[in-house]
C-alpha cells in the first residue's frame, strides 16, 4: 500500500492530466456520437475535445512515469459508461460494474507498481 501511495505522490500531476485527457478524449467521441452523420457544430465540438485531450495526454507523459499514466487512458471507458447512462438512458449492467471495478483495479495497481 505505501508503494501505491508512493507512486500516486511521485506522478501526481501527470495523473491529474491524464485523468483529465482521458475525460476529454470520451467527451469528444460524445460529441461525435451526438452529431450524426452531419459534419456540423458538434462534430466540430467533438474533434476540438478529442485534439485537447490528445495534447492534454502528451502534457501528462512530461509530469509522470509512462508506464503509470498510459494505463490510465482506459479511464475513458468508465466516462462513457457514465455519458451513455445519463445522456442515452442506457442501462448499467452487473457486467459493467464489474469491468469497470476491475479497470480501477488494474489502474491502482499499475499505479502502484512505479516504487520498489
Amino acid at each position: 500500500m505505501r508503494n501505491i501511495l508512493k507512486s500516486i505522490s511521485k506522478n501526481k500531476k501527470g495523473i491529474v492530466y491524464i485523468l483529465i485527457s482521458a475525460f476529454l478524449l470520451a467527451l469528444g467521441q460524445l460529441f461525435w456520437k451526438l452529431s450524426g452523420t452531419a459534419i456540423n457544430l458538434q462534430m466540430i465540438i467533438g474533434f476540438l475535445c478529442y485534439g485537447v485531450g490528445a495534447i492534454t495526454m502528451v502534457i501528462a507523459f512530461k509530469f509522470g512515469s509512462m508506464s503509470v499514466l498510459h494505463p490510465m487512458m482506459s479511464t475513458s471507458i468508465l466516462f462513457s459508461i457514465l455519458f451513455g447512462y445519463f445522456i442515452f438512458n442506457e442501462q448499467i449492467t452487473i457486467y459493467k460494474v464489474l469491468g469497470i471495478f476491475f479497470i480501477i483495479l488494474g489502474v491502482i495497481f499499475i499505479g502502484g507498481g512505479d516504487e520498489k
